[in-house]
Parts: structure tokens; C-alpha cells; sequence
């Protein structure tokens, strides 16, 4: 990639700290974008496996442990991964070798002493906490639920040590070594499902196993760079840079949380589903971050280095460039996925039951979500481009604002939306979400940098009606196959057959349309 000189800064944006940005050897976008892909493949397949054995456990046990892990769950992502890279790396991009040194060792310090106050409060509130998750008339067992809640509190201290690692890993653009860390936490807690007993105690314990394993294969790779902080409690010039960014982050994250505890809720209330529903709900969630991680969250994941790199240099008109390069890459990938899904959403379900004998509640609720939910994946592929772009000019309070309203408005609608047209409910409001998030963070960045509207127009005026097109062809392969969905062969059946069909049908209109993206996977094809 030819990087053009960097031109004056925007007075409109944020300054930049007085110190010189390290130099950061620049490597291709393109590589870095498939290392984190491979990742996130090799993380989401081995989470899919895991799922499966988790799914051969009864409704009692598997909803209770998806209650208990949704706890440390809820906080990791206000104290650890998203905040922790969004809030992190464009400060540190702006610091010299030795002052990066310095904020790793002071914002790990403070990260770990927070992380063992909150896990002391969640193993002692446990019986409140998991009362706010469960409705009145739950269809959860409440004390199972409590017991192992208390058991894998300690995830949150692993899962954000870990997440310490990736950030200064994925900083310096070594996204290879962090990439694969999830993959060993699927490894090693697959094999503790596999040998330990069928007993909640055993299965939360599998949980830190993971979260152990996942942190671990990260540490030699932080000595090998130089990158291995030594936490310590202590003031840094940049640290208040970082939780200043942090903090309406993690207000943000605040907000979605509210939705995460609200569908909980949701989903627990007897008189509105019968057990297994929230099984199915985590089944179709697997399913949807897998895709939408894998080609959504890993470009933008791969790319956000670059946008910090391009904003702290004041580069602006590469800044622009790559946002368009990456709203093309995201949305090209994401369309035909979407189509897909929402055409062979049973079909795909169908991979978790291992079993002829399964539980057709927990089928038909993971089915219906999945349906609902593959319409948002093209709408969150642009909020989650253009968060970045805020985030990585340190513009964090349109961001976070932009992204509280939104998830109020997610809560909005599943209330109105879910009691009225049921599981469905859950994928069109995320998408309406999506949709007013983005029309809200694409007139910001116009207002500030110029968006380029034309490209980004013209770009999915092509790919939505070509992925419609590759929809309906899998759509009406699936009526004529003589599989029923159900069991995970002819789920593997027809997801090959008639998801293959209309995958080839969009990648064939893409190369003669002579997309761009598309000729970019021909040169990797024949090479």
C-alpha cells in the first residue's frame, strides 16, 4: 500500500501528544487482514465444536452455566476487549519504545485491580446478580444458576489479562500471535468436557481451563517481542489519555449490557418460551458472531492499527481512503453471507445436534434468531467500520453517544417487536438499529473528513442485489432437497448443496461485474 505524505491536521480534530510516534514497521493490510481471518476461522470452527458438545447436556444444566457465564461475560466486555483496544491503541500508536513500556505497565496495573474488586463483588452478589437476569417466572433452575456463577467469576480476571496481551500484540501488528489465542481456549476447554464429569461444577471448571489456556499461549509471544509489561500501580502522562477514552466506552458497553440483561430476561420468562430457548438463543449467537466475526470484526480488527497509525500522523486523506478500502472489503463479504443465512438459517442450526434425537424447542428458537439476525449483518458491518474510524481519531464521545442510543433503541424494539412477531423479533430490531446507527455515524465523519458517499453508494447498489440473488437460489435448492433440517447431516447437506449454489452464483456475478474485491480473490486463488 502507497502511503501518501501526511497533510496538515484537521483543526477540527483532537491534538496529538507532544512525543514522536514510535516507528511501526508497515506491513501489508491485506496480510494482516487474512492472519486475523485464518484466527478467526480456526477460533469460531473450534467454538462451534465446543458448542456441540455443550449442547449434548440437558436444558436444567446448559441454562443455568449460560446464565452463570453471562455474568463474567457482561463485564469482560466493559473492562477488557473492546474497551481496552478502542480506548488503548490509538494512545499508545502516539508514544515513544520506552513510554509504551510505561503506559503497559501502569494500565495493566490498574486493569488488574479493578478486575479483583469486581470478581470479589460478583462471587458475593451472585444471588442478586443472577435474580436481575432470571424473569419472575423463570424457566432456569435459580440456585444452579448462582452456584456456578460463584465458579467462574475468576474468568474475568483471565479473559482481561488476556485481552492485555492481544491489545499490545495487535498494536504493534502482530496479529498472528493473538489471533490464535481463542482457538486454544476452545482446545483446552473441549478437552475438558470431554474428560471431566457431567456435573456443573466440572463444566464451569472447564470454563477457567479455557480462559487459563488462552491467556498462556500469549505470554511467550509478548517476551519474544519486548511486549510483556510488568504491571504496576502507577501514574503515566498517557494513562489518563487511555481511561478518559475508556470511560465513555465502557458507559457505551454499560448500554448494551442493559440489552444483553434484558433479552436474558427475555428469554428466561416462562410464559413467554419454553426451556431451551435461551440454548437456542446462544446456539444462533454462535453462529452470527462466527460470520460476522470472521468477516466483519477480523478486517476492521486487522485494519484499526492502520486507521490509529494514519490519525495520529494527521494523514487524513489515507485516513478517508482506507475507510472506503474497508467498508468495500467488510460489505462485500457480509452481503452473501447474510443472504445466506437467511435462506439456510435451519439448515445451519442444524450443525449443533449431534443427536437424531434433539431437542426441537432449542432447534426451532436457534432457527428463528439465526433467520432474523443474518439481516443485520450488512448494516453492522458499517457501524462496526465506522466506530473504528471514530475510535482511532480519539473522537470517542460522538461514538459512544451514537452507540447508547442505539442499543436503547435495540431495547425499544425488542419490546415492542418480539412479543408481536416472536424469535424473529431479535434480528429485525438489531438490524433497524444497525441501519440508524450507520446514517448517524456516516453524516459525523462527512461533517469532519468527508465521506465518500458515491464510492460507498455505487459499492452496495452491486453487492446487495447480487448476494438477494444468491439467497433465493439457496432458498429454493432447500425446498427440492429431500433432507429435512434437523440433525447435523443433513445440516451439513444442505448448508454444502445449497449454500455452495448461491455462494458460486454471487462470486460469479461479482467477477463479471469486475468488482474490484473480487479480482483481488482470483490473484489469491492463483497463487
Amino acid at each position: 500500500m502507497t502511503v501518501s505524505p501526511p497533510s496538515a491536521p484537521d483543526p477540527g480534530l483532537p491534538p496529538q501528544g507532544p512525543a514522536s510516534p514510535a516507528p511501526t514497521p508497515r506491513k501489508s493490510l491485506r496480510a494482516n487482514t487474512l492472519i486475523v481471518m485464518v484466527g478467526t476461522l480456526a477460533s469460531r470452527l473450534s467454538g462451534i465444536v465446543r458448542q456441540q458438545i455443550i449442547n449434548l447436556f440437558g436444558n436444567t444444566l446448559l441454562e443455568a452455566f449460560l446464565v452463570a457465564v453471562r455474568i463474567p461475560n457482561l463485564l469482560r466486555e466493559l473492562l477488557a476487549e473492546g474497551a481496552l483496544v478502542n480506548s488503548f491503541i490509538p494512545v499508545y500508536k502516539t508514544l515513544n519504545a520506552e513510554e509504551r513500556k510505561q503506559l503497559a505497565s501502569a494500565f495493566s496495573g490498574v486493569l488488574i485491580a479493578v478486575n479483583l474488586l469486581l470478581m470479589a463483588l460478583g462471587i458475593l452478589a451472585a444471588p442478586w446478580v443472577v435474580d436481575l437476569l432470571l424473569a419472575g417466572q423463570s424457566n432456569v433452575d435459580r440456585e444452579l444458576a448462582v452456584y456456578m456463577t460463584r465458579l467462574v467469576m475468576p474468568f474475568l480476571m483471565l479473559i482481561s489479562l488476556s485481552s492485555i496481551a492481544m491489545g499490545l500484540l495487535n498494536a504493534d501488528e502482530h496479529f498472528r500471535e493473538s489471533s490464535f489465542a481463542p482457538v486454544a481456549f476452545n482446545i483446552a476447554s473441549i478437552v475438558a468436557l470431554l474428560l471431566l464429569p457431567d456435573t456443573a461444577t466440572w463444566l464451569a471448571f472447564g470454563w477457567l481451563v479455557g480462559g487459563v489456556a488462552q491467556l498462556g499461549v500469549q505470554l511467550p509471544s509478548l517476551r519474544k517481542f519486548g511486549l510483556l509489561p510488568t504491571p504496576a500501580l502507577m501514574s503515566h502522562p498517557a494513562l489518563g489519555r487511555v481511561l478518559r477514552q475508556m470511560a465513555p466506552f465502557t458507559l457505551t458497553a454499560g448500554a448494551r449490557q442493559i440489552l444483553n440483561i434484558y433479552v436474558t430476561r427475555l428469554l428466561s420468562n416462562a410464559q413467554l418460551f419454553p426451556p431451551g430457548t435461551q440454548a437456542g438463543y446462544t446456539n444462533a449467537e454462535a453462529l452470527f458472531t462466527m460470520v460476522n466475526g470472521l468477516f466483519v470484526v477480523s478486517p476492521a480488527l486487522a485494519l484499526f492499527p492502520r486507521f490509529s497509525q494514519h490519525a495520529a500522523e494527521g494523514n487524513w486523506p489515507e485516513f478517508r481512503s482506507l475507510t472506503a478500502q474497508a467498508i468495500r472489503t467488510t460489505t462485500f463479504l457480509a452481503a452473501p453471507m447474510s443472504a445466506l443465512l437467511v435462506a439456510l438459517a435451519p439448515f445451519a442450526v442444524s450443525v449443533f445436534n449431534l443427536r437424531p434425537d434433539f431437542n426441537l424447542p432449542r432447534f426451532e428458537a436457534g432457527a428463528g434468531i439465526l433467520t432474523g439476525w443474518a439481516l443485520a449483518l450488512v448494516p453492522w458491518a458499517l457501524v462496526t467500520i465506522l466506530l473504528r474510524t471514530f475510535y482511532a481519531r480519539e473522537r470517542t464521545r460522538e461514538a459512544v453517544t451514537v452507540s447508547a442510543i442505539g442499543f436503547v433503541l435495540e431495547v425499544g424494539l425488542y419490546r415492542l417487536l418480539v412479543p408481536q412477531i416472536g424469535l424473529l423479533g431479535f434480528g429485525v430490531s438489531t438490524a433497524l438499529s444497525g441501519v440508524l446507527m450507520t446514517l448517524a455515524l456516516g453524516l459525523m465523519y462527512r461533517r469532519r473528513l468527508g465521506f465518500p458517499t458515491r464510492e460507498v453508494t455505487r459499492h452496495l447498489g452491486r453487492v446487495v442485489p447480487l448476494a438477494v440473488a444468491s439467497g433465493l437460489l439457496a432458498w429454493v435448492i432447500s425446498l427440492v432437497l429431500p433432507l429435512r433440517p434437523g440433525y447435523i447431516v443433513p445440516g451439513v447437506v444442505g448448508l454444502a448443496v445449497a449454500g455452495g449454489a448461491g455462494l458460486a452464483l454471487y462470486l460469479l456475478g461479482a467477477a463479471a461485474l469486475r468488482m474490484p474485491e473480487m479480482a483481488g480473490v482470483l490473484r489469491r486463488l492463483r497463487r
